[in-house]
């Protein structure tokens, strides 16, 4: 057995569960290249409920960035919603915020604390003494109480990117979205990285949207996965992911696991495997 399992298509959903937060329905996004039109995304549709680690997987190319960009507000779909509590996306807000892979995205000429709450005060959420104090609530969430007063420059890669998390959650969104955080990251940061993110997950239970490229990444992250076809991206299949985290990275399970992974994304597979039953 690989631990993976499809999830259940909308037809086949218990009537107790609670509506979505997220919905994503009939998405097909659009960007002008050089010289044409080029589509990123064809039909795409899925729901994030309350808490969820929700993961957009597929390989470069296939519009999950550019999905995540929309579910931001930043991109107006071709077809089909986004709907948020219910209430159509029609553009950014503090309800979406996003951490992108680049880590150096704090100015370097405020401190830790300040970078953190800058965001949450110029939203007029708080005053200047409560963003502050919400600041240093969630810098020690991130374990960096103790960098509070120091300057960007300071900090290793891995750290800023700490302050970035601690700063989008500062102001606390309805889902986080997380654009490949980790991936400039070397491979022991990244690692680290991914097990700070799921302890702190489990400790203030916020809504995940992540994207990555990495089958691994997805499979520990994330408790459900939309895998993308490549470009255009399209939804080849969801699956449940409950069962996987850090520990289990280098057991025949495991490996089982993502190979079938990479078969759904990559390979014509029979429809009774690509598809939610």
């Amino acid at each position: 057995m690989d631990g993976l399992t499809a999830t259940a298509n909308d037809s086949e959903v218990p009537a107790t569960l609670p509506p979505a937060l997220l919905s994503v329905e009939g998405v097909t996004l659009e960007y002008t290249g050089a010289s044409q039109i080029v589509r990123a995304t064809q039909n795409v549709s899925f729901d994030v409920w309350e808490a969820d680690r929700f993961v957009l997987l597929g390989a470069s190319g296939c519009g999950k960035s550019t999905l995540l960009k929309a579910v931001g507000g930043f991109i107006q779909p071709r077809e089909g919603r986004i709907l948020l509590d219910g209430r159509p996306v029609d553009g950014p807000g503090p309800d979406r915020v996003v951490v992108f892979q680049e880590f150096d995205q704090l100015p370097p000429w405020k401190t830790v604390r300040e970078n953190v709450a800058f965001p949450v005060r110029v939203s007029g959420r708080l005053d200047r003494k409560s963003a502050a104090e919400r600041a240093d609530y969630y810098l020690d969430k991130v374990g960096l109480s103790r960098f509070a007063d120091a300057y960007p420059n300071a900090l290793s890669g891995g750290m800023k990117q700490r302050v970035a998390i601690a700063r989008a959650l500062a102001m606390e969104p309805r889902v986080l979205l997380m654009d490949e955080p980790f991936a400039a990251l070397d491979a022991l940061t990244r690692r680290k990285m991914q097990e700070e993110l799921l302890a702190l997950w489990e400790e203030v239970r916020f809504t995940l949207l992540f994207v990555t490229h990495s089958i691994e990444e997805a499979l520990v992250v994330g408790n459900r996965i939309a895998l993308l076809s490549p470009h255009p991206g399209r939804m080849r299949a969801e699956l449940n992911a409950h069962e996987w985290d850090l520990h289990g990275g280098g057991s025949a399970e495991f490996q089982a696991a993502a190979n079938r992974v990479h078969r759904l994304l990559f390979e014509d597979v029979p429809p009774d495997e690509s598809n939610p039953t």
